[in-house]
C-alpha cells in the first residue's frame, strides 16, 4: 500500500472514510479507519489530528448505550493517533483526558465501571499515550488547579483498578499510568526536567491525592504475596517516588507559613492543599504508621526483586525527606541495615552500596536526630537481644544481628558516642557477653587426647589461604549456625575499628576478669576487637575515620597477652592426670599375666576416693575451651600486628609451645594454629624457622625453669615441642638442656617420670632422624634377604628339589660336607684353627677407626647421650606406673636404633636391659609384652649374634608354649576375635618370630621349636590374620632351613607322592594326608609354591 506523505494525499484518502464513520458508528467502521491511518506518515497526520479525531471523539459522545467492542476500538484507533501525533493545544488536552477517563466511569457506583478487561486495558494505555503526547509547555499547562477534580477522578479510577483487578497486566498498567500522571514515569525524555517554580507547583496540586494515593499502594503492596512481584514492585516505586516528591526537603523549606489566595473556584480551592508546617507533621506521622506497615510486609517478601524495591525506598526517603520524614528515619534505617546480609547478593550489594552513599554523603553522621534514632534503637536492641537469641529460630537470630551489624555501620565514628554512655556500653557488653556463652557439655572435649607426638606442620604454606587458621567448631547454647557467629565476628571487629579501644579492653577485661562464667566470651571478644581495630577485616565505610596507631595497638596486645598468659589464667586443670591427684588408672587382666597364659582380658578399676573434690567435666571443658581461645587469640594478635608481633614473640612463644605438647588434642591443635599464624604474621617459612631463631632464648628460659620445676611443672613439654619440630643444627645448643633434664629426672624419677619420660622420647625420635645410618633403621621383619650379615647369604644355596642332568654326585657330596661342619658350629664344636682365623681376622677392621693404640676416639653427642638415655631407661622398665613403662619401652626402642653403629656402647646397655626386658615380656600386662616384644625384635635386628642364646634360653619356650596354649582358643574364637587384645598379642609374636629367627640365625633345635608352635595357625580354622603370619613365619624359616621345612611342611600335608630320581634309591613315605579335608591343605601349598 502506498504510503501518503502529504496533507492533500492523506486528507483525500481518510475523507471517505472519517465520513463514513462520522454517519455510522460501527466496529468496522473504525477498524477501516485504523487501516487507513497505517499509511499516512506521521508528519501528513499530525497536520489532521483533529480531523481524524473529531469522528472518533464523536463516537465516544454520542448519547445512549454503545457497545463495549465499539468504545475499545475507537480508544485503540485515538490511541494510534496519539501516539503518533502531538497534543499541542491545553483545551483539546482537557477534553481528551476527560472523555478517556469517562469511558471507566459508573453512574451508579463509585467504582470503575463493569466493563471488560479489555476495554479497562485500552482505556489506561490510552490515557498514558494522552500524557505522553502533550507538547511542550502544554503538559505543565494542564496540571493547573481546575484540573483538580477531573485529575482526582483518573487517580481514583487507576488506584481502584490497581487494588481490586484480578488481571496482573491491568494492576502494572494502571500503576504505570498513575506515575504518568503523577509525573514520575521512567521515561528518558518525559518528563522533563523540572525548575524550582513547577516542582512546587505540582507538588501543591499532587499532596491532595497523597493520603489515597498512599493508603491505596499500601494495601496493594501488603497483600497477598501470590499476586507477583512485579506488581509490588511498580507500588513500592510509585509509592516512594510521589511520597518523595511531595514531602522533599528542598520543596517544603520554601513553603510559607501563610497560604496564599488561589484565582479558582470555590469548589476547587476546598481540594487543595497548603504544605505548611503542621500539614507535614500530621502528614509525616501518617506515613511513618503506612512505612511501618510496608517495611514489616516487604523485609521478609520471599522474591529478592521486591527487597531490592525497598532498599530503593528507603534510600529515596532517607535523602530527599530527611527533614520532613524524621519519624520514619528510625523503620527506614531498620529496614536497610536489616538486608545487609541478605541471601541475595544483588541485594546485598544494593545495599552495601546504599550504606556507602549515607556514609559518604553524612546523612546519618551529620545528621543528629538520625544519630540519635539510631543510637536508642541499638541500646533497645541490645537490651532485647539475649531474649530474642533464645527465643527465636536461627533465620530471626541472623536477622536480629545483621540489623544490629547495620547500626554499627550505619553509626560508624559516631558509635563513640554511644559508647561513651554508661548504660549503653553495659547493656551492649552484657548483651554480646550473654548471646556467646559456650556450650561446654560435650564430654570428647576432654576425651579426644594428644597420644602420639609428631611434627606439628611443615611450613605455612599448608594452611589454608585465609591469614589465620580458625580452630574446631564450637557450640553455643543460644544458636547452632555458623553463620551467627561469623555475624557477632563482624559485629566485634567494627566495635574494635570505629569504638574507643582502650574503653572497650577495659570494659571487657573487666568482665574478663568478674567471673570465669563470663571469661571465654570476654576472651572471643577481646580477640576480634584487636583484629577490628588494625582494620584488616573490616570495610570501611566512613573514609575519613583515623585507625589505632600500631604502636597503640601493640600496647593494648601487650596488656592483654599479659592478662591470657597469667599463672591463674593459663595453668588450668583440663584432666586428671596421675602426677596431678597421686593416683594412676592401672590396668589388671584376669585369667593373663604374661604371654604365658590362656585367654587375655583386662579390666579397669575404678578411682579411688581422694581427698579433694575433682573437677567435673563441664569445668574441665570450660578450662579447655578458654585455653584455646586464648591461644586463638595470641594467633589473632599476630595476625593484626603483622611484622611488630616479633616484638612480642619473647613472651609469647614459650606459652604457646608449652600448650603446643598439651596432651588435650583440642588445645595442642590450637597452640599449633597460633604458630602457625606467627609464623605468617613475622615472615618465617615454617615452624622449624619459627623455632630455631628464637632457640637462644627457649632453650634459657627451659634451662633457669627446670631449676624451679614446682613452679615450672610444664617445661618439659617446650623442649618435647621445640625437639619435634627442629632439626639438627639444635642439638649443641640442648645439649645442656638434656644433662638438666637427665639431672631433674634422676630428682623427681618417681614425681614427674610422665613428662621427661615424653621428653626423652622426642629427643630420641629426633636423634633417630637427624642422624640416621644409611643402613635400614626398620623393623627386622622389613630387612631383605640379601642384606650383609643375613644367615641366608652366607648358606650355600640348598640343591633344588628336581635333581636335573647339571647336579654331580660332588654337588652333593659338598653339599653333606657343609652340612656336617655348620652342624659342629650350632653345637659349639669349633677348632681352635677356625677360632684363630677370626680373631686374626678381626683386628685390622677395628685398626682402621681408631686413631692410636691408647687414644679411645670421642664419642658423637648424639651418641653420649643416647648412652645416658638408654641407662635411665634401664632403671625405669620396672616403674609401676604401667604409662611409664609404655614410653620408656618405646624410648629404649629408639635408643638401639641410635647406638646401632656404635656396638661396645650399645652391647653393655642391652645386657643390663635384659633381665628388666625379659620380665616385661613374660610378667607384665598384655599392652607392655606387646610394645616389649617390638623392642626385642629391634634387638634382634641391631645385636644379632649377642642376643641368640640369651633369646633361646629366656625368651622362646615361653613365646612357643603360649603360641600352643592359645591356638585351641583362636580356632574356636568368633569373628570378633581379632579386635581382642589376645589376638593381637598372638599377631605380634607370629610377625615378629620369622624375622627374630633369621637375624639370629637359630639352631636347628630352636628352629624346630619355633616350627611346632606355628603349625597349628597354618588351620584353615585359625583367623585369616594369624594364617597370614603363620605362613610369613615359615617363609623365613625357609630362608634359614629350606630342607627341614619342606620336610615338616610335607609331614603334615603331602599333596603328591614322590617318585626315586635313581632305581637304586628307595623310596619315600610321608605321613602327610593328602585327602580333602585336611584343614591345612591350602596353607602348606601356598608354601610350598612359595618353596619351588
Amino acid at each position: 500500500m502506498a504510503v501518503f506523505d502529504t496533507p492533500e494525499e492523506a486528507f483525500s484518502a481518510l475523507r471517505p472514510v472519517c465520513v463514513q464513520l462520522t454517519k455510522t458508528q460501527t466496529v468496522e467502521n473504525v477498524e477501516h479507519l485504523q487501516a487507513r491511518l497505517q499509511a499516512v506518515s506521521d508528519s501528513a497526520l499530525q497536520e489532521l489530528q483533529q480531523y481524524v479525531l473529531f469522528p472518533l471523539r464523536f463516537t465516544l459522545k454520542t448519547p445512549g448505550p454503545k457497545r463495549e467492542r465499539l468504545i475499545q476500538s475507537v480508544v485503540e484507533c485515538l490511541t494510534f493517533v496519539l501516539s503518533s501525533t502531538c497534543v499541542k493545544e491545553q483545551e483539546l488536552l482537557q477534553e481528551l483526558f476527560s472523555e478517556l477517563s469517562a469511558c471507566l466511569y459508573s453512574p451508579n457506583s463509585q467504582k470503575p465501571a463493569a466493563v471488560s478487561e479489555e476495554l479497562k486495558l485500552a482505556v489506561i494505555r490510552g490515557l498514558s499515550t494522552l500524557m505522553h503526547s502533550a507538547y511542550g509547555d502544554i503538559i505543565l499547562a494542564f496540571y493547573e488547579p481546575n484540573i483538580l477534580p477531573r485529575l482526582g477522578f483518573a487517580v481514583s479510577l487507576l488506584l481502584d483498578l490497581a487494588e481490586q483487578e484480578k488481571s496482573k497486566q491491568i494492576k502494572i498498567a494502571a500503576l504505570q499510568c498513575l506515575q504518568v500522571l503523577l509525573f514520575q514515569c521512567d521515561c528518558q525524555d518525559h518528563p522533563r526536567s523540572l525548575d524550582e517554580l513547577e516542582q512546587k507547583q505540582l507538588g501543591d496540586l499532587f499532596a491532595s491525592f497523597l493520603p489515597g494515593i498512599s493508603m491505596a499502594l499500601t494495601r496493594v503492596i501488603t497483600g497477598d504475596f501470590k499476586q507477583g512481584h512485579s506488581i509490588v514492585v511498580s507500588s513500592l516505586k510509585l509509592f516512594y517516588k510521589t511520597v518523595s516528591f511531595i514531602m522533599a526537603n528542598e520543596q517544603l523549606e520554601r513553603i510559607s507559613e501563610v497560604q496564599p489566595k488561589a484565582a479558582v473556584e470555590h469548589r476547587v480551592a476546598e481540594l487543595m492543599v497548603h504544605r505548611e508546617a503542621r500539614w507535614v507533621k500530621n502528614t509525616s506521622d501518617k506515613l511513618t504508621i503506612l512505612i511501618k506497615k510496608i517495611i514489616e510486609c516487604v523485609s521478609v517478601h520471599p522474591h529478592w526483586k521486591v527487597r531490592l524495591a525497598l532498599i530503593e525506598l528507603v534510600e529515596a526517603l532517607l535523602l530527599k525527606c530527611s527533614q520532613s520524614l524524621v519519624r520514619s528515619a528510625g523503620p527506614l534505617l531498620k529496614a536497610l541495615v536489616g538486608l545487609v546480609n541478605d541471601e541475595s547478593p544483588e541485594v546485598q550489594a544494593q545495599c552495601n552500596k546504599a550504606l556507602r552513599r549515607f556514609a559518604d554523603q553524612k546523612v546519618v553522621v551529620g545528621n543528629r536526630a538520625f544519630a540519635d534514632i539510631l543510637s536508642e534503637n541499638l541500646h533497645s536492641l541490645a537490651t532485647s537481644l539475649p531474649r530474642l537469641m533464645n527465643s527465636q529460630d536461627d533465620q530471626g537470630k541472623f536477622s536480629t544481628l545483621s540489623l544490629l551489624l547495620g547500626y554499627l555501620k550505619l553509626l560508624g565514628p559516631r558509635v563513640n558516642f554511644v559508647l561513651h554512655s554508661v548504660a549503653h556500653l553495659e547493656r551492649l557488653s552484657k548483651a554480646l557477653i550473654q548471646v556467646l556463652e559456650l556450650d561446654v557439655t560435650d564430654i570428647k572435649v576432654v576425651e579426644e587426647r594428644r597420644w602420639n607426638s609428631g611434627h606439628l606442620s611443615a611450613s605455612p604454606e599448608t594452611v589454608a589461604p585465609q591469614p589465620w587458621s580458625p580452630m574446631q567448631r564450637r557450640y553455643f547454647r543460644f544458636f547452632t549456625d555458623e553463620r551467627l557467629f561469623l555475624l557477632l565476628q563482624q559485629l566485634c571487629q567494627l566495635l574494635g575499628f570505629y569504638g574507643d579501644l582502650y574503653l572497650l579492653v577495659d570494659q571487657f577485661m573487666a568482665l574478663y576478669r568478674e567471673s570465669v562464667v563470663y571469661r571465654k566470651q570476654a576472651a572471643m571478644i577481646l580477640n576480634e576487637l584487636v583484629v577490628g581495630a588494625a582494620g584488616l577485616e573490616v570495610e570501611n565505610l566512613h573514609e575519613n575515620h583515623i585507625k589505632t596507631s600500631p604502636e597503640e595497638l601493640r600496647e593494648i596486645v601487650t596488656s592483654i597477652l599479659e592478662e591470657y598468659t597469667s599463672q591463674e589464667n593459663w595453668y588450668l586443670i583440663t584432666c586428671i592426670e596421675s602426677e596431678e591427684v597421686g593416683e594412676e588408672l592401672t590396668m589388671k587382666q584376669a585369667g593373663l599375666q604374661a604371654i604365658t597364659s590362656g585367654a587375655h582380658t583386662c579390666q579397669v578399676t575404678s578411682f579411688p576416693a581422694f581427698s579433694q573434690p575433682s573437677p567435673t567435666i563441664c569445668s574441665m571443658n570450660s578450662n579447655i575451651w578458654q585455653i584455646c581461645i586464648q591461644l586463638e587469640g595470641i594467633g589473632r594478635f599476630a595476625y593484626a600486628l603483622g611484622k611488630d608481633f616479633r616484638l612480642l614473640l619473647m613472651s609469647a612463644l614459650y606459652p604457646v609451645l608449652e600448650k603446643a605438647g598439651d596432651q588435650t588434642l583440642l588445645i595442642s591443635q590450637a597452640a599449633t594454629s597460633a604458630m602457625m599464624d606467627i609464623c605468617h604474621a613475622c615472615g618465617y617459612d615454617s615452624l622449624q624457622h619459627l623455632i630455631n631463631q628464637n632457640s637462644d632464648y627457649l632453650v634459657n628460659g627451659i634451662s633457669l625453669n627446670l631449676r624451679h620445676l614446682s613452679l615450672h611443672p610444664h617445661t618439659p613439654k617446650v623442649l618435647e615441642v621445640m625437639l619435634w619440630n627442629s632439626d639438627a643444627s639444635l642439638l649443641p645448643l640442648v645439649a645442656d638442656v638434656v644433662q638438666d633434664v637427665l639431672a631433674t629426672l634422676d630428682q623427681f624419677y618417681d614425681k614427674r617420670a610422665t613428662s621427661f619420660v615424653g621428653v626423652l622420647h622426642a629427643l630420641l625420635a629426633a636423634l633417630a632422624q637427624w642422624f640416621s645410618d644409611t643402613g635400614d633403621l626398620g623393623q627386622p621383619q622389613e630387612q631383605s634377604a640379601g642384606e650383609e650379615g643375613s644367615h641366608l647369604s652366607r648358606r650355600p644355596a640348598a640343591p633344588e628339589k628336581g635333581l636335573g642332568n647339571s647336579t654331580t654326585a660332588e654337588d652333593i657330596e659338598q653339599f653333606l660336607l657343609n652340612y656336617l661342619k655348620e652342624k659342629d658350629v650350632a653345637d659349639g664344636n669349633v677348632s681352635d684353627f677356625d677360632n684363630e682365623e677370626e680373631e686374626q681376622s678381626e683386628p685390622p677392621k677395628a685398626d682402621e677407626h681408631d686413631p692410636g693404640p691408647d687414644v679411645a676416639p670421642p664419642l658423637p653427642v648424639q651418641i653420649q647421650i643416647a648412652t645416658h638415655v638408654m641407662e635411665r631407661c634401664v632403671h625405669l622398665l620396672s616403674d609401676a606406673n604401667l604409662k611409664i613403662r609404655l614410653k620408656v619401652l618405646d624410648v629404649l626402642d629408639l635408643c638401639v636404633v641410635v647406638l646401632q653403629s656404635h656396638k661396645n656402647q650399645l652391647l653393655p646397655l642391652a645386657h643390663r636391659a635384659w633381665p628388666s626386658l625379659v620380665h616385661r615380656l613374660t610378667n607384665d600386662d598384655p599392652l607392655v609384652v606387646l610394645r616389649a616384644f617390638k623392642v626385642l625384635r629391634t634387638l634382634g635386628g641391631k645385636c644379632g649374634d649377642f642376643l641368640r642364646s640369651r633369646f633361646c634360653k629366656d625368651i622362646l619356650p615361653k613365646l612357643a608354649g603360649s603360641l600352643v596354649t592359645q591356638a585351641p582358643v583362636s580356632a574356636r574364637a568368633g569373628p570378633v576375635y581379632s579386635h581382642t587384645l589376645a589376638c593381637k598379642l598372638q599377631l605380634a609374636v607370629l610377625q615378629g618370630l620369622g624375622p627374630l629367627c633369621e637375624r639370629l640365625d637359630l639352631g636347628e633345635g630352636d628352629l624346630n621349636k619355633v616350627a611346632d608352635a606355628c603349625l597349628i595357625y597354618l588351620s584353615a580354622r585359625q583367623p585369616v590374620k594369624l594364617q597370614e603370619a603363620a605362613r610369613r613365619v615359615f617363609l623365613h624359616l625357609m630362608k634359614v632351613d629350606p630342607d627341614s621345612t619342606w620336610f615338616l611342611l610335607n609331614e603334615l600335608y603331602c599333596p603328591e607322592q614322590l617318585t626315586p630320581p635313581h632305581p637304586s634309591l628307595h623310596p619315600v613315605h610321608l605321613r602327610g594326608i593328602t585327602g580333602q579335608g585336611n584343614p591345612y591343605a591350602a596353607n602348606v601349598l601356598r608354601l610350598l609354591q612359595e618353596l619351588q
